[in-house]
C-alpha cells in the first residue's frame, strides 16, 4: 500500500537492467509513492536489459551514462535537474560488475586489470557520483543517497572475489563522504546491505545458489528479498529517516547477527550421522 513517502521528491535510480533487478523494484515502488525520477544506465547494459519497459510503466526519462565516465555523470545529473526541473533529492546506486567473476577466475588468479574495472565501476562509481553532484550543487537539502551492498564487505566470500573490495570500498565512499555531503548540504549517505538477491549479477557467482541457501538457512526471518530491500530503500529516501547518514544498514533478516541457526546444527547433525 503506497503512502505517497516520496510526494514532490525527484531523484536519480542506476541499476535497473530487468524485473529482477531491485534497482527496478524500488523505481516501482517510487513512481508508487509519488516520486518524479531518472532511470540510468551504463550504454552496454542497456541493450542487454528491457529498461525501456520501466520507463514507460513509470512515465520516467532515460539518461544512459557509464559511471566510470565524469563527463557522462555531469550530463546526468545536468539532464536530470533539467528534465525533473530542479534539484535532487534522492539516488540510488546499484551498480556493479566483475570480469573476474564472469570468467569464473578464483582469488588467486585475479586478472588485476578486471580487478581495477570492478573497483572503477563498482566502487570509485560512487565516489564520483557524489563529487558531479556536489560540484553542480545539485542536491537539495536533507536529501537521500544510496548504495546497495553486501556482508561481503566485512567478511570472506571467496566466490564474491574482487567484489568483496569493492563493496568495502563503497561502504567506506559512505561514510567519507557522507561526513562531508552532511555539513556541506546535509545530505544523507548511505549503503544497504541486502541478502543474497536472485537478480542476474547475483546469480552468476560461483557457488550463489549454495550460499543463498546457507544465507536463509542461517537467518531467523529469512532471506529478505527484493521487494522489501526496494521498501527500505523507500524509507531511506524519505523524510522518516533524515538523520540517519554514513551508516552501512544491514537487511539481511538477521544473518549478520547470528551465529548459528537450528536449522544449520540439524542439517551438519545429519550430514556426520550423529
Amino acid at each position: 500500500m503506497a503512502n505517497n513517502l516520496l510526494a514532490g521528491k525527484v531523484g536519480i535510480i542506476s541499476g535497473a537492467l530487468n524485473d529482477q533487478s531491485i534497482a527496478w523494484k524500488v523505481a516501482q515502488k517510487a513512481h508508487a509513492e509519488g516520486a518524479r525520477f531518472v532511470l540510468t544506465n551504463a550504454p552496454l547494459a542497456m541493450r542487454m536489459g528491457e529498461i525501456n519497459k520501466l520507463s514507460e510503466e513509470c512515465n520516467a526519462p532515460i539518461i544512459p551514462a557509464d559511471a566510470t565516465s565524469t563527463e557522462e555523470l555531469e550530463a546526468l545529473f545536468s539532464g536530470a535537474q533539467e528534465k525533473l526541473g530542479g534539484k535532487i533529492d534522492f539516488v540510488l546506486h546499484s551498480i556493479g560488475m566483475s570480469a573476474n567473476i564472469r570468467k569464473k577466475k578464483h582469488y588467486g588468479e585475479l586478472d588485476y586489470k578486471f580487478f581495477q574495472q570492478t573497483i572503477d565501476v563498482s566502487a570509485m562509481s560512487f565516489h564520483k557520483m557524489m563529487a558531479v553532484a556536489e560540484k553542480q550543487d545539485a542536491m537539495n537539502e536533507w536529501g537521500s543517497i544510496v548504495a546497495l551492498s553486501y556482508i561481503a564487505a566485512q567478511r570472506a566470500f571467496l566466490d564474491y572475489t574482487d567484489m568483496t573490495q569493492a563493496k568495502a570500498m563503497l561502504e567506506s565512499i559512505a561514510r567519507s563522504y557522507g561526513q562531508r555531503f552532511g555539513k556541506l548540504k546535509k545530505v544523507r549517505v548511505n549503503t544497504i546491505s541486502q541478502s543474497p538477491t536472485k537478480t542476474t549479477a547475483g546469480t552468476g557467482i560461483t557457488g550463489f545458489d549454495a550460499f543463498y541457501n546457507f544465507a536463509d538457512m542461517m537467518s531467523p526471518l529469512g532471506n529478505a528479498p527484493a521487494e522489501a530491500c526496494a521498501d527500505y530503500c523507500i524509507a531511506m529516501f524519505s523524510d522518516l529517516t533524515r538523520y540517519v547518514t554514513m551508516q552501512n544498514l544491514m537487511h539481511d533478516g538477521g544473518f549478520s547477527t547470528t551465529g548459528i541457526s537450528a536449522e544449520v546444527v540439524d542439517l551438519l547433525t545429519k550430514a556426520s550421522g550423529e
